[in-house]
């Protein structure tokens, strides 16, 4: 079996404003001739309609730009055993639809490249589906990554507060695995992928939030204080985010505050 070259650049495009490409990316996009968006419906049109803007203002003439539509994902609860066999389908015929794109859509002269929102190391499934086409035997991509500024980044940035404590860890986690980090209690945690507001099951007089969703876009939305008395504020910002747009993207730092530490709650709708 013949197997086919093809030069890939992953580039990370920040967690929605287009300020936030770096110098690095801005570059990136220079050199590629394919642009492979992955759209994600269109209740997230403004996702593809971002990048599309980005290429717009800085790749370079001409190029091309290829839709591609994500495979659907079965995202209701489910054990972990159950919800791994999920991922794994979701990745498997992902991988179909990116290995037929680099096959179909661009040469072995050209440069191709996937924009991924905020940076493609960080909960980001890109890379290893690369990774597993090149296992497939039938594409060989090699691949350059360029680092974005992940939501992360701009979730602490925009609530002007550092993402770690003086001597103590952070922990990154998704949702589902929150409870298995806190039983540590030794450092703050990001959460990340959080669909069934799993923030309203921790007790605690002195942990604080800080929430932050559409990061970086015109419907930014932010809010920072005691969880007991932010929770349900924060539970009605969402209902009606998903109602006006179809769709949220959200993550939040939780942290112990010591009594003396704490300043009063804030909110930027």
């Amino acid at each position: 079996m013949t197997t086919e070259q093809r030069r890939i650049i992953v580039i990370g495009i920040g967690a929605g404003d287009p300020d936030h490409l770096t110098l690095g990316a801005v570059k990136a996009l220079q050199r590629a001739e394919v642009f492979f968006i992955v759209g994600k419906g269109r209740d997230k049109s403004s996702l593809t309609d971002l990048r599309r803007r980005m290429l717009d203002e800085h790749a370079r003439v001409p190029h091309r730009v290829v839709e591609l539509e994500d495979p659907s994902r079965d995202r209701s609860p489910l054990g972990l055993s159950d919800y791994t066999r999920g991922v794994d389908d979701w990745r498997t015929r992902r991988a179909d639809i990116f290995e037929n794109a680099m096959l179909d859509e661009m040469t072995a002269d050209e440069t191709g490249a996937f924009l991924v929102w905020g940076d493609p190391t960080l909960y980001d499934s890109t890379l290893g589906i690369l990774a597993d086409i090149g296992a497939r035997g039938s594409v060989s991509p090699s691949v350059e990554v360029v680092p974005g500024i992940s939501s992360v980044s701009s979730l602490v940035a925009r609530h002007r507060v550092p993402l770690n404590q003086v001597g103590r860890p952070v922990h990154i986690t998704p949702a589902r695995r929150m409870f298995d980090v806190g039983q540590n209690d030794d450092g703050d945690i990001v959460v990340m992928l959080d669909a069934n507001e799993s923030f309203t099951q921790i007790e605690g007089d002195h942990v604080w939030i800080y929430w932050g969703a559409y990061l970086g876009t015109p419907d930014e939305l932010l809010v920072s204080g005691p969880l007991s008395e932010v929770a349900d504020r924060i539970r009605q910002l969402r209902v009606d985010a998903r109602e006006r747009h179809g769709w949220i993207m959200d993550t939040y730092l939780l942290r112990i505050v010591e009594p003396q530490a704490e300043h009063a709650a804030s909110e930027t709708p």
